[in-house]
């Protein structure tokens, strides 16, 4: 009896194969986000200066808002990436805009004191911000296109690949007449 249900076992292993592989192919940091296709939620947080900065100020450009921590180890493996994208782009185009989450500013300091970065941090207190935009940990990253729409959310260490595919896309993408109008006066 035993040997006349041997011949199912190679059978039932298709289906189990199929579905490892299929997991194991897939970026499982890039989460699918209700947010994606959605607009941004508005924020208006203060930078390290003590400039107030809303979102709607960066409307017509392309905006990068990643959330990160000193203490964050992925933060540093993908800080080397976000220096070079501050570098590649003209900020009247590209704002990249770091998010300190859950950290002081004492240690947001220290770290961009040793990795450099010259682009706009701001504070996000009580968290307000991270909540809105459904994130979970740093490193996440949102790619904001010039119309205000979130075209998608990264979690975990962002690649230059993906940062240049993304800012490329969304600055090939057209721009309602209304928006650009808007985005170029601020």
């Amino acid at each position: 009896m035993k040997t006349k249900w041997r011949w199912l076992l190679p059978l039932a292993a298709v289906p189990v194969l199929w579905l490892l592989s299929w997991g194991m192919s897939r970026d499982t940091y890039v989460l699918p986000s209700p947010m994606t296709g959605q607009i941004a939620p508005e924020f208006e947080l203060v930078s390290f200066d003590g400039d107030t900065l809303l979102l709607s100020d960066l409307q017509g450009r392309v905006v990068i808002l990643n959330f990160w921590a000193s203490w964050c180890i992925p933060c540093r493996t993908e800080h080397p990436v976000l220096v070079r994208t501050e570098q590649t782009w003209d900020q009247s185009e590209v704002v990249l805009l770091g998010v300190v989450y859950q950290d002081s500013r004492a240690n947001a300091e220290r770290f961009l004191a040793e990795y450099g970065g010259n682009w706009t941090h701001v504070f996000d207190p009580n968290q307000r911000t991270a909540i809105n935009y459904g994130v979970y940990g740093v490193p996440e990253t949102y790619f904001i296109g010039r119309d205000g729409t979130i075209s998608l959310k990264k979690v975990g260490p962002v690649t230059w690949d993906l940062v240049s595919a993304q800012v490329d896309s969304l600055l090939a993408a057209p721009v309602a007449a209304s928006t650009a109008a808007a985005g170029g006066s601020s």
